[in-house]
C-alpha cells in the first residue's frame, strides 16, 4: 500500500514539473537544437552571442542583457581568467562563439601569445560601445519592457469589465 502511494505521489510530481510544449512549430528535440546551434547563420549567431549587462547598466538602460561587440569593455566572470581586470573585445568570433578580450592570452610552446577564446555568457558587459544604431536597439527594447511591466496581469481589466456591464 505505501509503496503505491508512494510510485502516485512521484508520478504527481513528474507530471507537476513536466511543461506541455505549447506552440507545435517549435521543436524540443535536443538532436535538432544542436544542429539549429551549430548550423546558425551569422546574424542569429549574434544574438546567441549575448552577455549580460553589469548591475550599473542594467539600471541605467532597463535591459537585461546585449549582444557582444567588438570595443565593448567586459569582465570575466566564470572560468579559469574569471575576476581579473575589465579588458576590452578586440574580436568576436562568431564562426567559434568566443570573443577575445584584451589581456586574456597564453603562450603556445613557440612563445607566440595568441589570446583565449571565451565564451560571451562568462562575461559581463561593464561598458557598451555606443552607436545610433545599439542606442536605437537600447531604446526600443527599454520601451518594451516597460509596455509589458505595465500591463496588468489576468484576462480582464477594470474597463473592460465596466465596458461589458453597462
Amino acid at each position: 500500500m505505501a509503496a503505491s502511494s508512494a510510485f502516485a505521489a512521484s508520478c504527481l510530481a513528474f507530471l507537476i514539473l513536466k511543461m506541455a510544449k505549447m506552440n507545435k512549430n517549435v521543436s524540443s528535440s535536443r538532436r535538432k537544437s544542436r544542429k539549429r546551434h551549430f548550423n546558425a547563420p551569422s546574424h542569429i549567431r549574434r544574438r546567441i552571442m549575448s552577455a549580460p549587462l553589469s548591475k550599473e547598466l542594467r539600471q541605467k538602460y532597463g535591459v537585461r542583457s546585449m549582444p557582444v561587440r567588438k570595443d565593448d569593455e567586459v569582465q570575466v566572470v566564470r572560468g579559469h581568467y574569471k575576476g581579473q581586470q575589465v579588458g576590452k573585445i578586440v574580436q568576436s568570433y562568431r564562426k567559434k562563439y568566443v570573443i577575445n578580450i584584451e589581456r586574456i592570452q597564453r603562450e603556445k610552446a613557440n612563445g607566440a601569445s595568441v589570446y583565449v577564446g571565451i565564451h560571451p555568457s562568462n562575461v559581463v558587459i561593464v561598458k557598451l560601445k555606443m552607436d545610433k544604431d545599439r542606442k536605437r536597439i537600447l531604446e526600443r527594447r527599454a520601451k518594451g519592457k516597460q509596455l509589458a511591466e505595465g500591463k496588468a496581469k489576468g484576462k480582464h481589466t477594470e474597463e473592460s469589465v465596466a465596458m461589458e456591464t453597462s
